[in-house]
């Protein structure tokens, strides 16, 4: 069975709180998808290509995490959540 886990938010930017949940997400799913929200009307300080390259960056340095980056997907979303979830289950 596939366990499929979804993270989503603006991660602008990624942070250690946000390391510490993809850590303890990876222990009870064989999928994580951290699902990056573009919101313009927040005005983010990262634009969205950014903000991934930022959270493939602290996950691929992350002592707990680098071994785990072949089961972490980040992908950027525009639509409501569910949507999203359904394209990607």
């Amino acid at each position: 069975m596939n366990r499929i886990a979804l993270y989503p938010g603006t991660f602008d930017p990624v942070t250690n709180g946000h390391l510490d949940i993809m850590k303890r997400a990876c222990k009870i799913c064989d999928t994580l998808i951290i699902a990056v929200a573009e919101n313009d009307e927040k005005k983010p300080l990262f634009n969205i290509k950014k903000r991934i390259d930022l959270i493939n960056e602290a996950v691929a340095s992350s002592e707990k995490l680098k071994k785990q980056t072949d089961l972490i997907k980040v992908k950027s979303f525009n639509n409501l959540l569910i949507e999203f979830a359904k394209i990607n289950s």
